[in-house]
């Protein structure tokens, strides 16, 4: 797929920016620029440095100060080789590439670009070229061509500032202005295009969904690289691919399971994240089907990120734009082994901090406000995976007995079933 947001880089060393506002406390935007940080790497890209500025609200032409542009080019400038000659190590510390960690205007690039002189991306367009990475199915790959284009079209004026646009009089343009109406035609002729594509496969997805019959649909949901295919792959027993990076998931994946004697269907569903791109939820319409038609949800957590209650409250938001509707779920707290905290000293009179807080003490607190409903596992070292798969295995039962009332007498107890007996899956075409 042809990458339409950056062609240009010099060296794959950027700088991160990230704005601290009254809303956007400094210990969140450096636990955003951390998160940026990590697109970037997925992205193959290099972060070498961070810049952060205090304003009241974003700056509508540079997004940043000027005398906050004006160190960020000197920053640049003094990574240059400084005699110019070519050597060995020879741009090895250029910075190539400045990202910002927010969504931004047309005019905010075309200026930061032109004082920068170098590529400018932001949040949204970081997101959009690592799901141009991720895409291997041609359905993915329609889907974030589509979200290329329709990023792109607001943009396009930056692309050609550097052509003629003088106007003659009466009907006389540049050739600026004549190539920028030519592009916004071919994009709009090809965004119409795409839609047309998807709404062809959506159909054949919305058969295929139809043809699985009335069996139980379980959804993983949740941010972004907190195990969603690892515990699938657990409790299939397949092998999708999992990866310690954003996105590594694009493609929607169902398995046919087998828990206790009880099949469902089991769905692997693209990562959620902060400020994710609209076109893309657009886009990935047919993906955020299988949210809406499962009949149960398994909420996927990372305990041991320190802002996972943040990102438990922006999946259920998503969730609630994709689907008003409640549905029975689960909360699956994973990566109990990587969970860490400071104890505070006895005489230690600070404030108590999340930082503080024992595993322990986050299990009674959340197992009492959610009763049945949450487990804490580790799918890499396989903690806990059986209370997991009884929980679901009882969730599952729930829903299946008021479709099929009939069956109520093949259910035998969970207790004593072992569990290499069971869990045979079956691939479903997707």
């Amino acid at each position: 797929m042809k990458d339409f947001i950056v062609t240009d880089i010099k060296s794959e060393n950027t700088i991160l920016v990230g704005l601290i506002t009254p809303e956007e406390s400094e210990e969140k935007v450096t636990e955003y620029l951390d998160e940026l940080e990590f697109l970037a790497q997925t992205a193959k890209i290099n972060p070498v440095h961070r810049v952060t500025q205090r304003l009241p609200i974003a700056n509508s032409v540079t997004f940043v100060g000027t005398g906050k542009l004006n160190e960020i080019k000197e920053y640049i400038d003094s990574k240059k080789d400084e005699d110019g000659e070519e050597s060995e190590n020879s741009g090895e510390n250029e910075i190539g590439l400045v990202i910002f960690d927010d969504e931004l205007s047309a005019r905010q690039i075309r200026n930061i670009e032109k004082r920068l002189n170098v590529p400018i991306l932001d949040r949204t367009s970081l997101i959009l070229e690592i799901f141009a990475m991720r895409a291997q199915t041609a359905h993915a790959k329609t889907q974030v061509e589509l979200a290329q284009y329709q990023y792109l079209l607001p943009r396009l004026t930056r692309m050609w500032t550097h052509l003629d646009r003088q106007r003659g009089g009466g009907f006389m343009r540049g050739p600026g202005e004549t190539q920028l109406e030519t592009d916004r035609r071919i994009i709009l002729d090809k965004i119409s295009r795409l839609k047309k594509e998807l709404e062809s496969i959506d159909k054949q997805k919305a058969v295929q969904r139809k043809n699985r019959g009335k069996l139980v649909r379980v959804a993983l949901v949740g941010y972004t690289n907190v195990g969603k295919s690892t515990l699938m792959n657990l409790l299939s027993k397949s092998d999708i691919f999992a990866e310690d990076k954003l996105f590594a998931t694009l493609d929607t994946t169902v398995r046919k399971v087998v828990v206790g004697n009880l099949p469902f269907l089991l769905t692997d569903t693209v990562g959620f994240i902060r400020k994710l791109p609209t076109h893309l939820v657009e886009s990935f319409k047919s993906t955020l089907d299988e949210v809406r038609e499962a009949d149960i949800l398994i909420h996927v957590v990372d305990i041991s990120h320190p802002g996972f209650e943040e990102q438990i409250k922006i999946v259920e938001n998503t969730l609630f734009e994709i689907d008003k509707e409640e549905k029975p779920s689960i909360i699956v707290f994973n990566k109990i082994d990587a969970f860490s905290y400071t104890p505070k000293e006895e005489d230690d009179l600070t404030p108590e901090t999340k930082n503080n807080v024992s595993l322990k003490e986050l299990e009674k607190s959340w197992m009492s406000k959610l009763k049945e409903n949450c487990i804490f596992i580790s799918a890499k070292e396989k903690e806990n995976i059986d209370e997991l798969k009884e929980m679901l295995y009882n969730k599952v039962k729930e829903v299946h007995i008021t479709r099929f009332p009939y069956n109520d007498f093949l259910f035998n107890d969970y207790e004593g079933y072992d569990p290499e007996d069971y869990g045979q899956t079956e691939e479903i075409e997707d």
